[in-house]
């Protein structure tokens, strides 16, 4: 039928000239030329979703803000009656203490400053050693047949004589003349028992002549106890020596008996060499 027929166009008249909405849906769908789909809005961006989420939220914070309260009431309730049980148990101690009039006030407490310069350790007490014993000075070894006792004595003699500052001739002398007295011995005598309460080395029965020299308390050489001391005795033969002029020029013999006037003034000659042999090995 061609399109300019009027029957044609009567047809065409005759439909209806709205088309119903399911027409148009069904036109959309499947038709040539389909109207493009208007534009979705995102979920979130819907009014409704975001209302929803809103109570969410503020739903569980509230849960939260209530269970904390609860955590925090319930600490709360657990460290009232810890504190007030310590409380009674002080007051407890206090009123126990209170009942004893003689307890002991403790001690404070004192606490170390922080700034406060550390205490230096104890320096370790040095061992004190115990003080030596004084070494007894080596005795001299006997020469010239002499036996300790008179080498001992000898020794005395040349001591003193040296810390005089006699020469060597009068150390010579002093031994010469002790061995013609004594033989080197410091004796007491039997004339006087008061020397016999001193250290002696036997006795002798010449008038009061005692100790090394011989020399005689009546003649005033000194006390019997002066006498008896080998050292004072030594001391007061070199002192008379000295009182008498040119004795250096003088013989052993000559020198002795100027000072212990003898009834035998040559006795003292044959005692000469032993008393140079015995100084010399004083003073070696």
């Amino acid at each position: 039928m061609h399109p300019d027929d009027p029957s044609a166009q009567k047809l065409t008249d005759a439909r209806p000239t709205t088309l119903s909405d399911d027409a148009v849906s069904t036109e959309r769908t499947i038709g040539r030329h389909r109207a493009p789909e208007p534009p979705r809005r995102p979920l979130l961006g819907s009014t409704p979703v975001r209302v929803a989420l809103a109570t969410g939220v503020t739903c569980c914070l509230s849960l939260v803000a209530v269970a904390t309260a609860r955590g925090n009431d319930d600490t709360s309730r657990t460290v009232e009656p810890l504190a007030e049980a310590v409380a009674d148990r002080a007051a407890i101690a206090d009123e126990r203490a209170s009942r004893s009039l003689d307890r002991d006030v403790a001690p404070a407490r004192i606490l170390p400053s922080p700034t406060a310069t550390p205490t230096p350790a104890p320096t370790p007490t040095a061992v004190r050693k115990a003080p030596k014993k004084p070494v007894k000075p080596r005795r001299p070894r006997p020469v010239a047949g002499l036996d300790q006792a008179q080498m001992d004595n000898a020794k005395i003699i040349v001591d003193v004589g040296v810390e005089m500052k006699m020469p060597r001739r009068a150390l010579v002398v002093a031994l010469a003349t002790a061995m013609q007295e004594s033989n080197l011995y410091n004796l007491a005598s039997d004339v006087l028992p008061e020397s016999a309460e001193y250290p002696n080395q036997g006795s002798g029965s010449d008038h009061d002549s005692v100790g090394l020299f011989q020399q005689r308390p009546s003649s005033g050489w000194g006390t019997v106890a002066q006498l008896m001391r080998p050292s004072y005795a030594a001391r007061a033969f070199y002192s008379a020596l000295n009182e008498i002029p040119g004795w250096q020029d003088m013989s052993v013999t000559g020198a002795a008996q100027a000072v212990q006037i003898s009834a035998y003034p040559d006795a003292y000659a044959q005692h000469e060499d032993r008393a140079t042999t015995v100084a010399a090995a004083l003073t070696a």
